[in-house]
């Protein structure tokens, strides 16, 4: 049996995931899935602690990947073994990417139309029937029956429209590279109104779905509000008898408290009734989100200005959002800067100058030694991490219910050498 231990005494520098909440968060996921008939995807992109798949598979749809080494991943350790749904999109697949995507994936979603057109005749000329006489049915068909041939085939759209204010993140900017135009759809379909026809005859006779990602960090007005525009703008292609799904990405804060789950049920049944199409949510924060904390310990304290507590956790390392956002993550039993009466600044152990991660004040002095909680890191930290310096990577553990972790991984000098 793994050896548990308390929280307080797990070695630093470490992740921990908190089970109880990733399994709140996953259970008001599945409750908008069973009460609108959502299918909700793990985006592996912000989370993908592998360990936890188990637990998730219970409640989630299966996963989504941004490229093969993702897709694989959800596949083996999710799609594989408990009958879940494996989906991938990337702005470019080369063709050694599709030789190896086709076998294991439920849905690929194309970024351009030369993309479609490079791998149209591969994709639509696959069958499953030897690659994947091992593989499970998808998720939601009866067991034992006959696995689809093909993948489904979707194209990703960019509504140019999107709310959100930071450039880097917003996929609807102009110049994005990410989804393609209407105007480029109409290029190749050279006639409007869209009629099954015309689709059964053109370049995109095998496409069955839609997909666009235009959210982050957001709650449900915003995506209400896009959707109004991507059925102005698509409508049309929506109604058609050949688009079997719709996916509207992530980036939704969907477990929030504050998140207006009831209106995101009714529109998705709103949609899936007015289209005939099965609709998708691609979460990743929204597993994940308060779910994990980034345990470091004070090294060293020293003085410019101000006390600058150095700590064998860092920023540019071990949480690359906190500068490449920017954003000062939050700190258990901390204040904003002058807030209490000791203030330090918490910085890494690199050799970064601007290896910071924030300004906090303390009800009691900080000594060499004391341990520091960061709080909401199992997203966008161990997938984003980095060696930098030779920076150890932090260890992984699962705290249950009874405030005792279990370590799933331990990073090693070997681990440093292997990625160079």
């Amino acid at each position: 049996m793994d050896k548990r231990i308390p929280l307080n005494q797990v070695p630093t520098p470490a992740y921990v995931i908190d089970l109880p909440a990733l399994r709140r968060n996953a259970e008001r996921l599945k409750e908008v899935s069973d009460r609108s008939g959502a299918h909700i995807l793990l985006a592996q992109k912000a989370y993908s602690c592998y360990a936890t798949y188990p637990e998730l598979s219970k409640y989630l749809s299966g996963t989504t990947a941004s490229g093969y080494h993702e897709a694989r991943l959800g596949y083996e350790e999710m799609g594989k073994p408990y009958g879940k749904e494996t989906h991938v999109y990337a702005p470019a697949f080369t063709s050694e990417d599709m030789d190896k995507l086709l076998p294991i994936c439920d849905h690929i979603i194309f970024n351009s139309v030369n993309q479609w057109k490079t791998h149209r005749d591969r994709a639509l000329s696959f069958g499953r029937s030897t690659a994947a006489a091992s593989r499970p049915s998808p998720a939601g068909t009866v067991p034992g029956s006959e696995i689809p041939n093909q993948p489904s085939f979707g194209l990703r759209i960019n509504p140019e429209y999107s709310e959100i204010e930071t450039d880097i993140y917003n996929p609807c900017v102009k110049g994005s590279r990410l989804g393609i135009l209407r105007e480029a759809l109409d290029r190749e379909l050279g006639e409007i109104p869209v009629t099954e026809e015309i689709w059964n005859d053109s370049l995109f006779s095998g496409i069955e779905g839609l997909h666009f990602h235009t959210h982050c960090e957001q709650g449900f007005e915003p995506l209400f509000r896009t959707i109004k525009v991507i059925e102005e703008r698509f409508g049309d292609l929506l109604s058609l008898p050949q688009i079997k799904w719709l996916n509207l990405g992530g980036g939704h804060h969907i477990t929030k408290d504050e998140y207006d789950r009831e209106g995101l049920i009714s529109e998705v049944k709103r949609l899936s009734g007015k289209y005939n199409v099965t609709v998708y949510l691609e979460p990743g924060e929204a597993v994940a989100i308060d779910a994990g904390y980034l345990i470091g310990t004070v090294m060293d304290i020293v003085e410019n200005g101000m006390k600058i507590a150095i700590l064998d956790v860092s920023a540019a390392c071990h949480m690359p959002d906190v500068l490449e956002m920017p954003y000062r993550p939050p700190l258990k039993d901390a204040y904003e800067a002058g807030e209490k009466p000791y203030t330090y600044r918490l910085a890494g152990n690199t050799c970064l100058a601007g290896d910071v991660i924030g300004d906090y004040s303390f009800e009691n002095e900080l000594s060499v030694g004391d341990r520091l909680y960061f709080l909401d890191m199992a997203m966008y930290t161990m997938v984003k991490n980095n060696t930098f310096n030779g920076m150890p990577l932090p260890s992984i553990w699962l705290l249950d219910e009874n405030g005792e972790a279990v370590n799933v991984k331990t990073f090693s000098y070997d681990d440093f050498k292997a990625r160079l």
